[in-house]
């Protein structure tokens, strides 16, 4: 077993990695203890693992409830949201009872939220299922819901007490989820190391191939990168903005094309390419990065041109929508860029030149 430290004061916990350690009673061993547990997964993922959570988790909980919710992003909602507390209403749950989040980025991010709100703060643990899980959504304590307007513009801070990275889980993911979460593994590089930049280059056939060292390196140099990024900057006040590199772009595709019709990885791999065409036409980073980092992308399995979300005024739909990302003042949009590669800027930039740049970098 691997384990990476999220280092937060009194709310440090451990990422844990390693395979087949879901159904363990021992990874459990050090939470809270309580009178229930209650496990929030999806309609896709509880066949899969549900039942085996459930036994590992029994020792430890004299009562172990679960609620099972629609799977997709469009779900990630106030509505679905009511689920969870409905579930731990009817069952009588108090503040000591532990949530688990059984499943993808939805689950966890919905799971955390209700957590976050119910009783006022109540434990809750990450079992993510999903690559992108793994290396990214689970781990640092952001929590939210979507809303029409915007994604996960609804949410709050709040940490997991561990999160626990079962690669085996991995084995059922689809293919095209598995290129999604190679995106937010792929984010890292440009940002912050340019070292997993290479190796992932090296190894990308091996990844989509699901071997398993192979994939642990990737899921603990991810965890690494954003335990030290969270550790820095739990609330986001400055350097963590670094980690939504693409996220600007991509969380407008998701909202411009209707949430779930892209998965979050394939936004986040076009927005790459937009926001390195971006910091290259404002002189940050040579055109052949740009162009290294696209055949990464396309490589992964993943879109490099965006959509056409608008046939009318597509650039200006994209900043539209981009205005309400959280990282904007005051209306302007914060781009995340690349300052040379490895190294990463939030500025603006002049809406000509992303209109340019949305332009150049969608289909059609």
């Amino acid at each position: 077993m691997e384990v990476v430290n999220i280092i937060l004061a009194d709310r440090s916990y451990p990422i844990t990695i390693a395979h087949d350690q879901l159904t363990k009673p021992t990874t459990y061993a050090a939470l809270p203890s309580a009178a229930a547990a209650l496990i929030v997964t999806n309609t896709t993922v509880a066949p899969l693992y549900a039942d085996a959570l459930r036994s590992a988790l029994a020792p430890r909980y004299p009562q172990v409830h679960m609620v099972v919710l629609p799977d997709g992003e469009e779900h990630k909602t106030w509505q679905t949201l009511n689920l969870i507390f409905d579930a731990l209403l009817q069952h009588g749950c108090d503040r000591k009872t532990v949530l688990f989040a059984l499943g993808g980025g939805v689950i966890g991010d919905m799971t955390g939220f209700a957590a976050a709100c119910y009783m006022r703060g109540v434990p809750f643990v990450q079992v993510p299922t999903t690559l992108l899980a793994q290396v990214d959504s689970s781990v640092g304590g952001k929590t939210a819901i979507n809303h029409p307007l915007g994604k996960n513009m609804i949410g709050a801070f709040y940490q997991p007490r561990m999160v626990v990275c079962d690669l085996a889980t991995l084995d059922t993911l689809p293919a095209r989820e598995l290129s999604a979460g190679l995106a937010e593994v792929i984010k890292y590089g440009p940002i912050a190391d340019m070292e997993l930049f290479a190796w992932l280059e090296a190894n990308m056939d091996v990844l989509l191939a699901r071997e398993r060292g192979a994939l642990a390196h990737a899921v603990k140099r991810s965890c690494q990168i954003k335990a030290a990024v969270v550790g820095a900057d739990e609330r986001e006040a400055g350097l963590r903005a670094i980690l939504n590199f693409g996220h600007t772009f991509g969380h407008a595709i998701e909202a411009g094309m209707g949430y779930g019709a892209w998965l979050h990885g394939e936004g986040v791999g076009a927005g790459m390419v937009m926001a390195a065409e971006l910091s290259a036409r404002l002189g940050l980073v040579e055109a052949a990065f740009v162009q290294r980092l696209t055949q990464l992308i396309a490589r992964a399995g993943l879109p490099t041109r965006g959509p056409i979300i608008d046939a009318a005024d597509n650039a200006g739909r994209y900043l539209e929508l981009m205005r309400v990302d959280k990282k904007a003042e005051g209306g302007e949009i914060r781009f995340v860029l690349i300052d040379g590669p490895g190294k990463a800027v939030v500025r603006p930039a002049p809406d000509a030149l992303v209109r340019e740049v949305i332009d150049h970098c969608c289909a059609g």
